[in-house]
């Protein structure tokens, strides 16, 4: 028998992994907060459910290591909040990929449009516009440095940061990286050195949220790499209607860049929105957000075609698809024609 190729045996070894792997889903080894639901779709048809709503990744990274072919990564793709429910297979007229969207009129609150608005999904990194709300309003001084501890590292989703336990930055810097970064140890660290603690910091959002009128709205941490901070699109609208009168939040949630001094290191970080470069847009408030279980989220407040508007996107099913959807809904508002303020506001109170 003639020897075998280099190529051949690795074919050999990704058949023989993903064999392995996908026997692995099908007997139930898939985590999640769904990890029921998966079981009994798997059961029905594990094929069909395998492809269509585990989802899970069959390229298998595989990497040479000292001449030897060895496996990188297999991580199986959780549905989120979203799939899981169905919204996914709500249509509308601009064919977006966010399960989720509402688009108001700032000045107005007239509703342009709305997709599935009133559903209650988990917010992600939306979370950190109320842990800015909430810093902004403690008035607490903005030069305090605060140092990042093993505290503030995340073992909910393992994520990784590169600001290293033993980093020491201001209150200002920190609410900077968060709001513009997405940072979750910077966040971590806004809540946890709070005058009371996390358990206070978090009380406080939960009080706003409330007064406010969220109703639909939970947090339990500040970062919101937990699932269990929630909220609809209604709510983040109301959120970012109330955090754009804050001119610090506006100015760091738009920031495009930021360079921060660690030791003798510098590190440049960029924002998460690569709209606020886009000369296109005129964005006044932004937030992104993503875990597994919440899809891309993104809220904004921008001016399109003279208008302030609101807009929110939770649970788009890919990495640019929130950006993608924001510019639909972009050349949808241009090619309107833009009803006088007066008249809408007479049509709303009638």
């Amino acid at each position: 028998m003639p020897p075998r190729s280099p190529f051949q045996m690795r074919t050999s070894l990704n058949r023989f992994l993903q064999t392995l792997a996908l026997s692995a889903v099908a007997i139930g080894f898939v985590s999640g907060p769904a990890q029921a639901a998966k079981r009994h779709a798997v059961a029905v048809d594990t094929r069909s459910s395998i492809a269509s709503k585990h989802r899970v990744s069959r390229s298998f990274i595989v990497a040479k290591h000292r001449g030897a072919v060895r496996l990188a990564s297999f991580v199986p793709m959780r549905p989120s909040f979203g799939q899981l429910a169905g919204l996914h297979t709500t249509q509308d007229d601009l064919d977006l990929k966010s399960s989720v969207a509402l688009v108001i009129d700032q000045d107005t609150r007239e509703v342009l449009f709305s997709k599935n608005d009133s559903a209650v999904l988990p917010i992600a990194s939306l979370t950190k516009l109320m842990t800015g709300v909430i810093v902004s309003e403690g008035k607490l001084p903005t030069e305090d440095l605060i140092e990042i501890l093993q505290d503030d590292v995340d073992t909910e989703k393992g994520s990784s940061s590169r600001l290293r336990v033993g980093t020491v930055l201001s209150r200002g810097e920190l609410l900077h990286l968060a709001l513009m970064s997405s940072e979750n140890r910077a966040a971590h660290a806004l809540g946890r050195t709070y005058p009371g603690g996390l358990p206070t910091f978090v009380a406080l959002m939960n009080a706003k949220a409330k007064a406010l009128g969220m109703k639909d709205t939970s947090y339990v941490e500040p970062t919101g790499l937990s699932s269990r901070n929630q909220s609809s699109a209604h709510d983040l609208a109301t959120l970012v209607n109330f955090a754009y009168n804050d001119a610090k939040l506006r100015e760091l949630s738009t920031s495009p860049t930021h360079q921060v001094a660690v030791g003798n290191r510098t590190l440049n970080f960029n924002n998460t929105n690569r709209l606020v470069k886009n000369p296109q847009w005129e964005i006044g408030l932004q937030k992104t957000g993503y875990i597994s279980e919440a899809g891309q989220c993104l809220v904004m407040q921008a001016k399109i075609a003279g208008r302030k508007l609101i807009m929110v996107f939770l649970d788009s099913a890919g990495k640019l698809s929130r950006i993608a959807d924001a510019e639909r809904v972009r050349r949808w508002v241009e090619s309107r024609p833009l009803v006088p303020a007066a008249t809408v506001i007479r049509q709303v109170n009638s």
